[in-house]
């Protein structure tokens, strides 16, 4: 059951003795969402997002999130040209974490969505780029995983290994996946610091004078590590029209080496979220998760069957939906402040900047003209909707339309 506002009111009150809360929204529907999260004022003019897990492995990436943000000195912070959350305080609800942290302003743009050419694209490219070229100690410093090429080779290799040990894997995937991890001009690369598998939805935009997007904030740092920098760049299997462009960015922006695998090993990393997909769901003996693997894991082998192996040049995801000959249809771009999802009318009435015109709430909060949009994250134990058994390709729509929203 979803925490009421006012029970995330009393959270921030919790983690910060100090401070008064005003106001308060909800930005969660209690739903999807991995968090219940509320949008408070303080009396002090401030706005605070508050956020409470709802399972065991939302609380342990919450904490994860956490230590990442602490990670982020002063000194890191003046390097990166966009703004990352502060964590304000912390407490704890019913033996889970809460956190309490800024809330940034800007829209965002999902990775389906992200045109080529000049603008959102390129300064995805360069923004990721900047954070790959941080210094190793901010994540040795502070306790953060540290992974050399070996061991990224190792764990896909290990992932591999499970998802053929249930039975369930396409041969040909099997094969093409084998290959590629076998190529060791593939894992000649030189690890950075890693955000664990950013998307374009972890970004926040603002439109400059000239109406240009521009980054000024990134919300999502639980990853933080040091790894494999393609890891970073997989979601471009899912933007496959902006793929050029943000390369090119990145390595324009990038002090280091040019990596003439980049895009192969994240083309890799992208097709084992297949995998790793199938693996927790047969771990989790979660039939509807597994059976919705296969019919993805089917769909990349089709599409795939044909193409040159990854050491060379990789298809797009996009490909396997062909492979059918249907798309299914397009789901709704959603973007989010710090939450996974929210009520959108009722945050419109909460971040008003314009109090005259606006009607107060029952929590003295107001309207606004521009609130944040949403993008639901996936949980791997939430049950999926139930694809058609009597209709295979329903069942592979169904599975690819999952995929798509939550990769």
């Amino acid at each position: 059951m979803a925490r009421s506002p006012l029970t995330l009111a009393a959270s921030v009150t919790a983690a910060l003795p100090r401070a008064g809360v005003v106001g308060v929204a909800s930005l969660t529907e209690g739903a999807a969402g991995r968090y219940d999260s509320a949008l408070a004022a303080l009396d002090d003019g401030r706005r605070v997002v508050v956020r409470v897990p709802v399972d065991a492995d939302a609380d342990r990436d919450l904490r994860a999130e956490a230590r990442a943000l602490a990670a982020l000195t002063a000194g890191v912070r003046a390097v990166v040209p966009f703004t990352a959350p502060v964590v304000l305080g912390d407490t704890v609800l019913g033996g889970s974490a809460v956190v309490v942290q800024t809330w940034l302003p800007g829209y965002r743009v999902d990775a389906a969505q992200v045109p080529p050419g000049p603008g959102v694209a390129t300064a995805l490219g360069a923004a990721i780029a900047t954070v790959h070229d941080l210094p190793a100690s901010v994540v040795r410093d502070a306790g953060l995983p540290v992974l050399d090429a070996t061991r990224v080779r190792a764990e896909a290799e290990r992932l591999l290994d499970r998802a053929e040990a249930t039975g369930l894997l396409p041969f040909g995937l099997l094969r093409r996946w084998s290959a590629a991890i076998a190529a060791d001009a593939l894992w000649h690369f030189e690890t950075t610091v890693i955000l664990g598998g950013v998307d374009p939805a972890s970004f926040l935009f603002e439109d400059d004078a000239e109406g240009a997007p521009t980054i000024t904030g990134l919300l999502h740092w639980g990853g933080l590590a040091v790894g494999d920098p393609a890891v970073d760049l997989r979601w471009l299997a899912s933007g496959p029209d902006a793929r050029v462009d943000v390369l090119d960015a990145y390595a324009e922006a990038s002090h280091r080496a040019v990596d003439g695998a980049l895009w192969e090993r994240a083309r890799l990393h992208a097709e084992l979220e297949f995998a790793s997909w199938l693996v927790h769901g047969h771990a989790e003996g979660a039939d509807g998760v597994v059976a919705d693997a296969v019919a993805l894991l089917d769909a990349l082998d089709e599409s795939v069957r044909d193409a040159p192996p990854l050491a060379q040049e990789a298809v797009t995801v996009d490909d396997a939906i062909a492979a059918f000959g249907r798309v299914p249809e397009a789901a709704a771009v959603d973007t989010s402040m710090q939450t996974d999802t929210y009520d959108a009318e009722a945050l419109g009435e909460y971040t008003s900047d314009h109090p005259a015109e606006a009607a107060t709430s029952g929590t003295g909060v107001t309207e606004e003209e521009t609130a944040p949009i949403e993008l639901s994250e996936w949980s791997p134990h939430l049950p999926p909707e139930h694809a058609d058994a009597d209709d295979p390709d329903q069942a592979a729509r169904n599975a690819l339309r999952r995929w798509t929203e939550t990769a």
